[in-house]
């Protein structure tokens, strides 16, 4: 198991725990370099896991290899399973550099840049949410169309599998009878919700009335890594005593997601995620000249309205909730999977098939999120962080 970031260790999860107690297979896991890699090694041992040296997993020999990052994978000396992360395939490839004069921008996973390593294909299997991202592929790289497979998406599956507890969910998050809960997700990035807090917070912190709303901000791992845990919350002093709860990196935010009565978010994997759950959705305002236009977040930015920093935040939410309607944006969600409930089982047949062995005589089971802590445990805690 490859691990760069804590982001692709949450979607390996899903993946090695499907591996994890066949007596036939031993598990190894390694950290590779990756320039948002804080807080992996400390993530993977708060799962009781002991990881090897990144130089020792390049030495050594394997049957497969799990990844759900390009960076160093070629290196390895074992067929590579490349896995997606997110919400479909958002974001363009950013560094440009290596494109021919007029070669059109695809997502990271789509691209030739991270699939190819001088030429030659890495993956011997790569793993995709829905049958669009073969067609795609099809233009971007057709060299690996042979390896490509469509498993579906875990997050999906676990979502729909917990949409029947948000109740339940509720009640461990400590939300009353009468308060509702306002999510507000972020990718990473200067076009980020978080990136562009600035003109939000305010609007959180002294226009939503303190008895009858709960704030929990879900903002990406990348964030936290690649600013630090204490800076992040020193930006975030001002939340302090005002009953806004900032989710860790680490932690499980499919549950927050379906116990949710509106999600303001950008566009990142966890807004497109919620239109999987009953909540009202409003966007932040940016650009979007990095989402590929064919994705769940461009989609959703074209239907969902956006947030103003000059109108009232309470009445944006109210107004938002009168025009929402069950199922407003299912043909948002169906570009999220294009066979949901399918993923575990998709995936252990891919993996079973590279490692030439037979799969367990039962199904795979897929449990819906668990309970989350209560939103006071996440509150920002006293103190910031410091000038250099």
């Amino acid at each position: 198991m490859v691990v760069h970031t804590v982001t692709f260790a949450q979607r390996l999860r899903e993946v090695f725990e499907l591996l994890e107690t066949d007596l036939r297979i031993q598990l190894v896991f390694t950290v590779a370099p990756h320039a948002f890699g804080n807080g992996v090694t400390e993530f993977l041992r708060s799962l009781d896991i002991t990881t090897v040296p990144w130089e020792e997993a390049l030495r050594a020999e394997f049957d497969l290899a799990l990844a759900a990052g390009s960076r160093g994978v070629h290196e390895l000396r074992t067929p590579v399973v490349r896995i997606s992360h997110g919400a479909g395939q958002i974001k363009l490839l950013t560094d440009v550099s290596t494109l021919a004069q007029g070669e059109p921008r695809s997502p990271g996973m789509l691209s030739r840049q991270h699939l190819l390593h001088e030429g030659r294909l890495v993956p011997a299997a790569i793993v995709y949410s829905h049958d669009r991202d073969l067609e795609e592929l099809a233009r971007s790289c057709p060299e690996a169309l042979p390896v490509a497979h469509v498993t579906g998406d875990p997050c999906v599956d676990r979502i729909m599998a917990g949409r029947h507890r948000r109740e339940f969910y509720r009640r461990a998050l400590g939300i009353e009878d009468g308060q509702r809960l306002v999510a507000v997700t972020s990718t990473w990035g200067p076009t980020s919700t978080f990136g562009r807090l600035d003109s939000l917070l305010p609007q959180l912190l002294s226009q939503l009335p303190g008895d009858g709303y709960r704030v929990a901000m879900l903002v990406h791992p990348n964030v936290f890594a690649g600013h630090g845990t204490r800076q992040v919350h020193g930006w975030l002093s001002c939340c302090q005593g005002r009953g806004i709860a900032v989710v860790p990196p680490e932690a499980d935010w499919q549950a927050l997601l379906i116990a949710a009565d509106w999600i303001i978010g950008d566009h990142g994997s966890l807004t497109a995620y919620g239109t999987l759950t009953d909540a009202t959705m409003l966007l932040t305002a940016g650009s979007r000249r990095e989402v590929s236009a064919c994705s769940p977040a461009a989609l959703l930015s074209a239907v969902a309205p956006v947030v103003s920093p000059v109108y009232p935040l309470v009445e944006q939410l109210e107004y938002a909730a009168q025009l929402h309607r069950p199922g407003q944006y299912d043909h948002v969600a169906a570009l999220l999977s294009s066979a949901p409930g399918q993923f575990h089982r998709r995936m252990r047949s891919v993996l079973y098939r590279m490692l030439g062995l037979g799969e367990p005589a039962r199904p795979p089971f897929v449990a819906p999120p668990p309970p989350p802590p209560s939103l006071t445990r996440w509150e920002i805690p006293a103190g910031g962080g410091a000038a250099l």
